[in-house]
């Protein structure tokens, strides 16, 4: 079966074009620094994201864990939103690799206040971590792919400045930030020490991340890749595919954000399901279940029998993300079969009888 796939926008495949690109790629050994593709590609990063240097890395989870460990080390603090991809789906490496602690903070659909992080920072104190560090995540995930108002940024950031902290921006779909909002990846980023973002989500590369920042931390990030696995040799074939992906796979991100609003249109219409947050930003959305519909799970396996793969993240959420690989007429499909799927859900829920009622 030829399923439309909405689990993610990391299950993409490299387009004919990309394929031939990664195959014409000049190579070298990276380690050395001898890998032109590379080279290019970190440059190139750097310019974008208005940063003096850049670094290529396998995955945005080792992007996101250096930059913690450059501005952290052992018995420190950095500050987050709870729901943030660095706190929740990433191990707790910053526990496991640095000693590190997190402090979180609840958002509204991943978004901080300025006002949230006032008075969070610990004083100088012998029983105490000391708090280095803030972290923010644009677009959010768990959020439902909100885009951080660039006000709270720029505030937060500041704010950060003025207390000595460091700051990190996590900003593996930063690109779909640009888009929608028309903000350049340089105004979003200069606000931040360092900056990760990612070429294996929305623009459709099979692997790699970039971490950014002024030159002296990028050269000790090396450092820290290395550490932790991450130095490649010929690793210009994955670059070239990251290069293409800025070249051809940007602008276009127009088109996941409509076909986004486009399944989220359909959600509004059906019963028994809500948009958990109501608007959708970007390329993400999440919905909510009524309990009368069963577990996120059953709804997920049912949708697969009938050809559509969505993902369950809580007992009653489902997320479906848009991406290069699926088009408007497969999100009519998909809308088409969950809604039946729902109707089949409800009707088999109304046909089981309710359990006998039990006095303890």
């Amino acid at each position: 079966m030829a399923y439309i796939d909405l689990r993610s926008d990391t299950v993409t495949q490299p387009t004919p074009a990309m394929r031939q690109a990664m195959a014409q790629a000049p190579v070298g050994d990276d380690v050395f620094g001898d890998d032109p593709s590379i080279n290019r590609l970190q440059d190139r990063v750097a310019e974008w994201l208005g940063k003096e240097a850049a670094l290529f890395v396998p995955s945005g989870s080792m992007s996101n864990q250096i930059g913690v460990r450059l501005h952290c080390g052992p018995g420190d603090e950095f500050i987050c939103e709870s729901g943030c991809h660095i706190y929740n789906y990433e191990q707790g490496a910053f526990a496991q690799l640095s000693g590190v602690v997190a402090r979180c903070v609840d958002g509204d659909f991943g978004v901080l206040r300025p006002e949230q992080i006032h008075g969070l920072i610990r004083p100088f104190n012998d029983h105490l971590v000391q708090t280095r560090l803030i972290c923010l995540e644009n677009t959010h995930n768990r959020g439902g792919g909100r885009i951080q108002p660039l006000e709270n940024v720029a505030a937060i950031c500041q704010w950060a400045r003025a207390n000595s902290l460091r700051t990190h921006l996590d900003g593996a779909r930063l690109f779909n930030a640009v888009v929608a909002t028309g903000v350049s990846a340089a105004e979003w980023s200069h606000h931040f020490d360092t900056v990760s973002v990612c070429f294996s989500k929305g623009l459709g590369a099979p692997v790699g991340s970039a971490l950014a920042g002024p030159r002296d931390l990028i050269q000790l990030a090396r450092r820290h890749r290395k550490l932790f696995g991450g130095a490649m040799r010929q690793g210009g074939v994955l670059a070239a595919a990251a290069d293409y992906a800025l070249d051809h796979h940007v602008d276009r991100l127009s088109e996941d954000h409509a076909n986004a609003r486009r399944l989220a249109d359909v959600i509004r219409d059906i019963d028994g399901l809500a948009l958990n947050p109501p608007q959708v930003d970007t390329n993400i959305v999440i919905f909510r279940l009524n309990p009368t519909l069963g577990p996120a799970v059953d709804l997920t396996t049912r949708l697969k029998s009938m050809g559509v793969l969505m993902l369950a993240t809580g007992q009653d959420l489902i997320r479906a993300v848009t991406h290069l690989d699926v088009n408007a007429e497969q999100i009519d499909r998909a809308g088409s079969i969950l809604r039946a799927a729902v109707e089949e859900s409800r009707a088999g829920h109304a046909r089981t009888p309710p359990l006998e009622t039990v006095e303890w």
